[in-house]
């Protein structure tokens, strides 16, 4: 049993069970009906491709694991798993989702699970502690669960699957900056650059934290707007889209005006309600 817990900790199954759950989302974006054998795959798949990834994440990052509070009783740098075991349970269960997904879906799923597995374990993990572009870069294979899930569905790269990833890249932006401000000290110590700027918590970054906040809102209509003949979702979707992220800006705004540890907490839980919410109703009010 304690192996098994483990291995969750390992997969960080709270947030895999999340970009799962986006990608459900997106698969019911792109269907009417429900095939239980491609529904099923897709959670196992992507169960398998998200855990995987995070689990060579915490491989690479397993010295400077330990020099934090948040990440120091994982079990590579408890010494309970060993980073040649880390490496071998975590490549078996990327590649394991990434060929559920090609074989049993379809190939461009397999192709979108691949480069979600690829940019977040190569690329932007090394870079977190290079530049605080690692957040732009990390924010591809964040946006892709609901794309996929749509394209699993579809076979189709189109433009709808486009707006579904446009949505969950912008809001990645707050959502992540958030969490890097209320964890900076955190964060330090194991010399992540993660903020908007290097000099940490800054009116500057506050500012343009507030700012992408404000564009996550034009962002999350576009499935209602485009395609003009027929969109992707209709006015409750809209309007519900709209509100959340008025709240989303609000306590950015509010962050913005105090550089507030408590404000960038109140908009990092607005933020976790926020994407669920929105992509919920995307489905139940799609047309």
């Amino acid at each position: 049993m304690s192996r098994i817990k483990d291995v969750a900790v390992l997969f960080k199954v709270r947030l895999t069970l999340l970009v799962v759950v986006s990608a459900v989302l997106g698969f019911f974006m792109g269907t009417n009906g429900v095939s239980d054998f491609r529904l099923l795959t897709l959670c196992l798949g992507g169960f398998l491709l998200t855990g995987g990834s995070n689990g060579l994440n915490q491989v690479w990052e397993k010295e400077w694991d330990k020099l934090m509070f948040r990440t120091q009783n994982r079990p590579i740098p408890k010494g309970r798993m060993t980073p040649l075991q880390a490496i071998v349970i975590s490549s078996l269960a990327g590649i394991s989702g990434i060929a559920l997904l090609w074989i049993c879906i379809n190939p461009a799923s397999g192709i979108l699970g691949l480069f979600a597995f690829f940019s977040y374990v190569f690329l932007y993990t090394p870079l977190k502690r290079v530049s605080s572009l690692a957040v732009f870069v990390g924010a591809f294979p964040g946006a892709i669960p609901p794309m996929l899930g749509y394209v699993a569905a579809t076979n189709d790269f189109g433009i709808e699957a486009g707006l579904l990833f446009a949505m969950q890249f912008m809001w990645q932006f707050p959502h992540f900056w958030a969490i890097a401000w209320v964890a900076h000290e955190d964060y330090e110590r194991g010399g992540y650059k993660l903020l908007p700027f290097n000099q940490g918590r800054t009116r500057k970054s506050a500012f343009q934290i507030f700012i992408y906040s404000l564009f996550l809102i034009p962002v999350s209509l576009l499935p209602w707007a485009i395609p003009p003949d027929r969109p992707l979702v209709g006015n409750l979707a809209a309007v519900v889209a709209f509100l959340c992220g008025a709240v989303m800006a609000w306590y950015a705004y509010k962050l913005y005006r105090s550089c507030d540890v408590k404000e960038a907490r109140r908009l990092m839980f607005a933020s976790f309600f926020y994407l669920p919410i929105v992509q919920l109703f995307y489905v139940i009010d799609k047309l």
